[in-house]
């Protein structure tokens, strides 16, 4: 486009003289400046006799949208007399012998809002409804239902006429529109057709099936008494070739019918749709209407039956669908059907084994945690489960690992007839065990449960092997020392005990061993070595547990002495590699105090401390579980209050009569999704007045600007929709008056808004989409420019305010365990530290106003908060619609020396995957505590 607007006598001799191209130009700009407020009325013959006559299709389509924004009427309201020739030349486009000509035209009449200009070219629109081409057929239908909901009087039989044309047309797309017209217009006439070929339904195609099934759900569902004349029609599209009519008669069926029968078709549906379609998005979308089916608990019985069914969905490798199915079949399986299930999930965890992928550790994880929950369910499959697990505690995912652990130390607790397997299983993988934390945890569970001599003489070789040769300095300065010394390593080596210096076994050939000597070290030591004395300290206990029991059990004093010799002697070479130099690091003093202990209590062995390390450890370990089964017991119980179970006197709702926001399954899923889908459906406001709307308004100019102008501000998932009010303050008519706006962080604007014509004191609203990608807060800022009419100056200009987004509109509260916490903790990379600065007197209070300023959810149980020692610690996590998440660890205190009235002080650590996501949260929560900080003064 130009700069200057092209004057109306250039553009005429550009319509009357020019080419094809000239031609479509000059259209182009009167189109535009008619959308602008021009009249032009001098232009509408030189179209009708220079344009109009030109065959080029690019021009005809055109012309069409030139005719559709013209001015057609006089100032008197009287229609302007150059139209009778605009409807010659569209009576003869419609019998044109270019179908592409006759069905742009029929579309263009869809448009027109003239009855004038409609009624000379009906019987041309009729003759269109038998034309050879179905392009020409399906619009002319289109365009006699857009005239009959218009204009009844022009076609009043059109029911009638479509009827017919319904009876002996072929084409698909011809006969869903012909349909979706006599659903409309005439229902009765629609469902008479519908029963006349039932039968046939099947074999349409689905873009008539998709109308059908629309038409059943809208009858059934005003009328009650026509289910059982449809519902067969239903079941029969479930076997539809298309996918989406599958997916909408299964959702339709569901709503018509709550019969065992219609609900397991339904759901087998469902169930198919999800293992056949390849698209992860539909995946998960069908994958939550099962999920939705469960929470009725009429269904919930029908669907325990297709459990095993539903476990075929494992077979996508999208982890999120795996997830959902696992809690899915976890919510629905029964003691019928718990064996078969474990088998699948056991299959399922071999297939893991050899796949190196990415996402395999994480999916070995999920399959983990769900055979956990499954023996904690029904402890009779515990015995089958634990074999299996045991096999990836030497798995180089440590995180699954750590799930096994976990899962083992619970049930090795809670079922007594279960331990002997699982010390005998654990002392088999122990010398596969590569991650240190397993080790650790591996060891507390050796050392808690071994009760019997030979279990606790197996686990000290277990130790002897993993740490290789002792003294441990001397070993390792003799190897230190030179090479040549190896051989003498290995014929000087312990003989009774058949293990050379670094634990192999003396039965290999020297080259082996010399090779084995100089590559490998033994796990235990090889993490001392490298600084990690922790692992030193938690061995320390496991040998003082293990020596006291071992004094219970065995009479024998020389025994006795050798045993708790050689534990003393390990805790004592510990101590001494630590303070050596020769690891990467020494050991805390941390670690020193606790081997220490370690060897005292061994060597006095008071009453006190063997209670301690054999009877209270294991009691707090029980405190513990016991605390877990009730924090589950209570969420039970939660999600089980939430059921609404109908009383004898519980009013009965008449549909008439009923609230549309109370109408939940009773309202039409059609109008639902429709309005979900255009983001219509805004929760529901507590404030009957909608003063919440008013808080979303944004003031962008001034009053006493020329122009006035203001934001409503729509958040809707990925949009941002701002509908701008402009208002022309001036007694001027304002021209070319454009609203230019620009964005700063992961926004970005649809399209530009068209430029407007103002006239004196009037307004207007404008509309503006604008896209959003990540989670940061994101600014859009811009100006207002126009002309003025007659003024002789630029243009003039009027800045905007900016509108800040707020980060909160895609935050949702989220969940996680305390490892997966601690990994993306580990994982991520941006930290934002945020200091506390309020007035808030409460550690509790000011935790809660966090978490409703942020939409975090706390992860620290109620237990661990409660209580009040002035210091409170407290882990929050919240994900963004985008699947970013975010971490949020507080540390606050309430100093006693300050007195009661002191605020809390301390800090917030946030950490996200992005900076802006960081930033903005930090942002939020300082923002927010002033904000207290100032009412609490006021």
């Amino acid at each position: 486009m130009d700069a200057e607007p092209p004057s109306e006598m250039q553009l005429k001799q550009d319509l009357e003289k020019g080419d094809a191209a000239t031609k479509i130009e000059a259209l182009k700009k009167v189109i535009q400046m008619i959308l602008n407020g021009e009249k032009m009325p001098s232009l509408l013959m030189t179209i009708i006799r220079f344009v109009m006559p030109m065959q080029d299709h690019l021009l005809k389509k055109l012309l069409l949208v030139f005719w559709e924004v013209v001015p057609k009427y006089t100032p008197e309201g009287k229609l302007l007399q150059e139209f009778i020739l605009v409807c010659d030349a569209y009576r003869k486009d419609l019998q044109h012998p270019n179908e592409f000509i006759r069905g742009s035209t029929l579309r263009f009449l869809c448009k027109l809002k003239e009855p004038e200009l409609i009624e000379p070219l009906m019987p041309a629109i009729r003759q269109c409804l038998e034309h050879r081409h179905s392009y020409v057929r399906r619009n002319a239908v289109l365009a006699i239902y857009t005239i009959f909901r218009n204009f009844e009087f022009l076609i009043p039989d059109a029911p009638e006429l479509i009827h017919n044309f319904l009876e002996g047309e072929q084409d698909m797309s011809c006969k869903r529109n012909a349909f979706m017209m006599l659903i409309h217009a005439d229902q009765e006439r629609a469902l008479n057709y519908l029963s006349s070929c039932i039968d046939q339904v099947t074999s349409f195609g689905d873009i008539l099936q998709l109308v059908i099934v629309e038409l059943i759900y809208k009858v059934c569902h005003a009328n009650p008494g026509e289910r059982a004349r449809f519902i067969r029609c239903i079941y029969n599209l479930l076997n539809s070739s298309s996918p989406a009519v599958r997916y909408e008669a299964a959702g339709t069926l569901v709503t018509l019918s709550s019969a065992p029968t219609a609900i397991k078709a339904a759901a087998s549906c469902y169930i198919e749709l999800i293992v056949k379609e390849s698209d992860n998005n539909v995946k998960l979308i069908v994958l939550d209407r099962l999920i939705a089916l469960k929470e009725v608990p009429a269904h919930e019985k029908v669907l325990q039956e297709l459990v095993m069914d539903i476990l075929r969905v494992l077979s996508s490798p999208d982890q999120e669908v795996r997830k959902k199915t696992l809690n899915l079949a976890l919510d629905l399986v029964t003691s019928r059907n718990i064996e078969e299930m474990v088998l699948v999930l056991k299959k399922e965890v071999v297939k893991t084994n050899n796949v190196e992928h990415e996402d395999t550790g994480k999916y070995r994880q999920l399959l983990v945690r769900t055979l956990h929950q499954c023996s904690v369910k029904f402890p009779d499959v515990a015995s089958t489960i634990i074999p299996v697990l045991m096999e990836f505690l030497g798995d180089n995912n440590e995180l699954a690992a750590a799930d096994v652990l976990v899962f083992v130390r619970e049930a090795v607790q809670r079922f007594d007839q279960l331990r002997p397997l699982v010390i005998s299983k654990l002392l088999d993988v122990f010398s596969t065990i590569k991650a240190m934390k397993i080790h650790r945890a591996a060891l507390w569970i050796l050392g808690e449960y071994c009760t019997s001599s030979d279990d606790i003489q197996s686990v000290m070789t277990l130790i002897r092997q993993s740490l290789g040769e002792i003294p441990i300095v001397d070993d390792e300065m003799k190897k230190a020392a030179g090479e040549v010394k190896d051989d003498e390593l290995q014929s000087g080596g312990s003989v009774q005990r058949l293990v050379t210096a670094d634990g192999t076994y003396a039965t290999q050939s020297a080259f082996s061993t010399r090779t084995t000597v100089k590559k490998e070290v033994p796990p235990l030591r090889k993490d001392m070595m490298d600084g990690d004395f922790f692992i030193g300290a938690a061995l320390a206990t496991t040998l003082t547990k293990l020596a006291l029991k071992y004094i219970n059990i065995t009479q024998d004093k020389k025994r006795q002495n050798a045993f708790v010799a050689e534990a003393m002697l390990i805790m004592a070479t510990i101590i001494h590699l630590g303070k050596s130099g020769l690891p990467a690091k020494p050991i805390t003093d941390d670690d020193v105090d606790r081997i220490a202990v370690c060897l005292r209590v061994l060597a006095e062995k008071s009453d006190l401390m063997v209670e301690i390390f054999n009877t209270a450890c294991r009691g707090s370990l029980s405190l513990m579980l016991a605390a877990k089964i009730e924090e589950e017991k209570q969420l039970q119980a939660a999600a089980e209050r939430k059921i609404v179970k109908v009383h004898a006197d519980d009013p009965i709702s008449f549909v008439q009569l009923i609230n549309r926001s109370d109408q939940g399954a009773g309202e039409n899923l059609f109008e639902l999704t429709l309005s979900q889908a255009l983001g219509m459906n805004a929760k529901k406001d507590s404030d009957p007045l909608g003063s919440s709307k008013l808080n979303k308004v944004s003031q962008l100019t001034g009053f006493s600007d020329p122009v006035y102008a203001e934001a409503y501000v729509n958040v809707n998932q990925y949009d941002i929709v701002l509908d701008v009010l402009i208002v022309n303050q001036t007694a001027d008519c304002l021209q070319n008056l454009t609203l230019e706006l620009a964005t700063l962080g992961d926004l970005k604007l649809v399209e530009k808004p068209q430029p407007l014509t103002l006239a004196p004191h009037d307004f207007c609203n404008i509309k503006a989409n604008v896209k959003v990608t990540s989670t940061e807060n994101g600014i859009i800022f811009g100006n207002i420019v126009y002309d003025v009419t007659g003024a002789q100056s630029d243009r003039n200009v009027v800045v905007l305010n900016d509108i800040h987004i707020d980060i909160m509109d895609y935050i949702v509260p989220a969940s996680c365990t305390d490892t997966e916490f601690r990994q993306m903790w580990a994982e991520f990379e941006w930290e934002n530290k945020v200091t506390v600065n309020t007035n808030i007197l409460d550690l509790k209070e000011y935790l809660e106003h966090v978490m409703s300023c942020t939409n975090m959810k706390c992860l620290t149980p109620e237990k661990a908060l409660s209580g009040d020692c002035g210091f409170m610690a407290a882990n929050m996590y919240a994900r963004s619609i985008f699947g970013e998440d975010v971490l949020a660890n507080l540390s606050i205190e309430k100093p006693l020396h300050l007195g009661k009235d002191s605020s809390v002080q301390g800090h917030v650590r946030i950490r996200a995957k992005s900076q802006g996501m960081a930033l903005s949260m930090g942002d939020k929560i300082n923002l927010s505590q002033k904000k207290v900080a100032k009412v609490l003064a006021g």
